[in-house]
């Protein structure tokens, strides 16, 4: 069972808010009401995590929308998992997430992302942020916050 944040529903709910406004101010599109939903059931039972699995169809459909928009890994093609490491130093995946992740199910792989983004201790986050941003500006990732781009002063007075 994977859990998915009510971060990412938030997200999910304002990327759906942007792509579908209110016609009048008042009423939601129908993918907002159904993630809107789950996210006052979350916060009303001080909840962080709603189950993939038991999620309702519909609003786990409008999320599935909003994922597909992200990235879907956080690889930057320094992978130290292949030279043994546990851990990888390039995106902060554990050796069985990188060789799992294909199997994960969406909400599994939200919760890596979520758990290194935190973490920020990979190479991803700060001495190859570039690499992330470079995916970021292709176009994917766009819709996720989830991969910061770095320190800017650190970027600026590294060697090329």
């Amino acid at each position: 069972m994977a859990g998915i944040h009510i971060t990412d529903i938030e997200s999910a709910i304002n990327w759906w808010r942007e792509r579908s406004p209110s016609p009048d101010g008042i009423s939601l599109a129908p993918e907002v009401k159904k993630l809107a939903e789950v996210y006052a059931l979350m916060v009303y039972h001080h909840e962080q995590l709603c189950d993939e699995d038991s999620m309702p169809r519909a609003a786990y459909q409008a999320w599935l929308k909003w994922y597909e928009t992200t990235p879907d890994t956080p690889c930057i093609a320094i992978c130290s998992t292949s030279q043994g490491d546990d851990l990888c130093k390039g995106c902060g995946r554990t050796f069985d997430e990188v060789q799992l992740w294909p199997e994960m199910s969406p909400g599994e792989k939200r919760e890596t992302w979520r758990r290194i983004t935190i973490e920020s201790s990979a190479w991803r986050f700060n001495r190859y942020a570039e690499r992330a941003a470079e995916g970021r500006q292709s176009g994917a990732g766009s819709a996720t916050g989830m991969a910061p781009e770095g320190d800017q002063a650190e970027r600026e007075t590294r060697a090329p």
